[in-house]
This record gives structure tokens, C-alpha cells and sequence, in this order.
């Protein structure tokens, strides 16, 4: 083979082929000043959020004594961990179990009766036009703005007058009013959807309820998933409500945390003498109620971001 035969062919590079190398442009003083503040805000809340929950999580991997001596850091073992965790399920004979299946009771229940109430009131207010749609319009953005511990009172009255104080339809009832998901389902529907395409069924003799089932609630399925994740959270972590309405083994997770804190004698020195909840076996149970709102989150990412964003444009 001669020297001409492996010789690497070359390639001519024209100027309009050669890359062009483009200058930095120099930071002006007043860029480098907005960055480094958006640098300091994220590594505030890194350290404010992002640190302690870390250390809750570390926290059920130590004992008391390692919990206040060793590092805020440090791993413990899982030896601990699995103590911790049998220390929590013996605790009142399992009561936390217990606790557990009524917080998932009272939220799957006032889901179901949420999305069956706020979705077609949402759809009404957006897409019939009707006597009293504005003021009912008005209404809801109003009581929405109300904080709902300032309802749990008078909610209370109307419960103990029905003789309900106790049952779980006085946690069910409560938790599945629900004045934001109307709202949402309200600018889903007046945003993203097309009177048009509704207008178009009802020519071809579909009725009201057919439009609304076959039509609007197939397309609806992003605003469905976000308000069920906004009831599904709000409810799991209330805490006033249940507290008020069904005391004892009836109560939910939320208030089962502030048995056990008070059975911690770090912050109630007068339990000492009963049984008794250390701060690793505390922590532990607060990563058991933040558990399934997590799982929620974690598998209906997809449908919560095109909730969220579905409003954006007309559809």
C-alpha cells in the first residue's frame, strides 16, 4: 500500500465555514450585584428549609442520648431505626395505625364529595349562564379568602345542633367544602375550554348533563388531579378541625402527633411518670404523616404541572 493510499484526505475549510469565536461580554457592576443576591437568597433557604428537614430525617437513626451528643449530621444505624420504629407502633397498642386509617377515611371521603361538588360548580359559574351566577361568584371568592380556622366555630355550633360532634361526618362535611376548587375548576373551565366545542354538542341534541360528562369532564382531567392535591394536602394536615370535632381513637394522624409530643417529657416534664415518647421515635412518626402526601405528590407530578399551566392560554 502506497503513502498515498492512507494518507488522511483533506478537507478545504472555507472562511464561511470557520467557526466564529464570540467575546464574553463583561458583567456590568450591577448584574454582578443580582446574582450574588439571588446566590445568598437560594443559600438561605437551602439552610432554612433544606438543613432541617435532613436532619429530621437522620433524626430516627439515633438514640436519645446520640440525638443531642453526636453530630445534627451524623448517621445512626438502623439497628436504632428499626427500635425507633417498634417503639412508635407499640405505642397505646398501635393507636398510630389507627390513627393513619382515620386521617385516609376523612380525606378519601371529602375527595370524593369535593370533586363531585367543586368540578360541576366550576363548570356552571364558567360555562352556563344562569340568575345569580356573579353573585355566587362572588361569594365563593370571598369565603375563600376567609382562614378556615376562623370557621371551625361557628361549624362546631351547627354540628353540635345536629348532634354530629364526634361522628365522622363532622370531620367529612367540614373538609369537603371547598371554595378554592370551585374557583379553580371556574378559570380551568372559562380559560381552556371553548364555548364553541360545547355549543357544538348541543346542536347535535346532546343535553346539559351529556355535555357536561362526555365533553368538558374528559377534557378537565389537569384541573381535577390539581384540585384533588390541593384538598387531598389541605385535609391530611389539618389539624384545629379534628381536633374539635372527634377526640380520642377517632381523631386523625395530626392530632395523633400532638399526643405523642405531649408524651415526649422534654416539652411536658409531667409525663414523666406514664409512658413515656422519645424525640427520635417523634421524629420518625412526623416522616410516617408527611409519608403519603408525599407519595401523592411524587406520582401525580404530571397532571399538577399541566393543572398548572393549562389556564395559561385560551384553549
Amino acid at each position: 500500500m502506497s503513502a498515498t493510499d492512507t494518507a488522511v484526505p483533506q478537507v478545504r475549510v472555507t472562511d464561511d465555514e470557520t467557526p466564529v469565536r464570540r467575546r464574553r461580554r463583561s458583567l456590568a457592576p450591577g448584574e454582578w450585584l443580582g446574582r450574588a443576591l439571588a446566590v445568598v437568597i437560594a443559600l438561605f433557604f437551602v439552610v432554612f428549609f433544606a438543613l432541617p428537614l435532613v436532619w429530621l430525617i437522620l433524626a430516627p437513626t439515633k438514640t436519645p442520648r446520640e440525638l443531642l451528643l453526636n453530630g445534627p449530621f451524623d448517621f445512626g444505624a438502623f439497628a436504632t431505626l428499626a427500635e425507633n420504629w417498634n417503639a412508635l407502633t407499640a405505642f397505646q397498642n398501635g393507636i398510630v395505625w389507627t390513627w393513619l386509617g382515620n386521617a385516609a377515611f376523612y380525606t378519601g371521603a371529602a375527595l370524593v364529595l369535593t370533586l363531585l361538588v367543586s368540578i360541576p360548580a366550576g363548570y356552571a359559574l364558567a360555562m352556563i349562564d344562569f340568575k345569580l351566577r356573579r353573585a355566587l361568584l362572588a361569594v365563593t371568592l370571598i369565603v375563600m379568602l376567609i382562614p378556615s380556622t376562623a370557621l371551625v366555630l361557628p361549624t362546631f355550633l351547627e354540628l353540635s345542633a345536629v348532634k354530629l360532634i364526634g361522628n365522622p361526618l363532622a370531620v367529612i362535611l367540614p373538609f369537603s367544602f371547598f371554595p378554592f376548587g370551585v374557583y379553580l375548576t371556574y378559570i380551568y373551565f372559562s380559560t381552556s375550554i371553548s364555548k364553541d366545542l360545547l355549543d357544538a354538542a348541543r346542536i347535535d341534541g346532546a343535553g346539559e348533563w351529556r355535555v357536561f360528562w362526555r365533553v368538558a369532564m374528559p377534557l378537565a382531567t389537569p384541573v381535577i388531579a390539581l384540585v384533588g392535591f390541593f384538598n387531598v394536602v389541605g385535609n391530611w394536615n389539618n389539624y384545629f378541625l379534628p381536633f374539635v370535632m372527634v377526640p380520642g381513637r377517632r381523631a386523625p394522624i395530626q392530632v395523633g402527633l400532638a399526643e405523642l409530643l405531649s408524651n415526649v417529657p422534654l416539652f411536658n416534664p409531667t409525663s414523666a411518670g406514664s409512658v413515656t415518647i422519645e424525640l427520635p421515635v417523634l421524629a420518625l412518626a412526623t416522616l410516617v404523616s408527611v409519608a403519603p402526601v408525599l407519595l401523592i405528590f411524587l406520582f401525580s407530578q404530571r397532571f399538577l404541572v399541566t393543572g398548572m399551566t393549562a389556564g395559561g392560554t385560551k384553549g
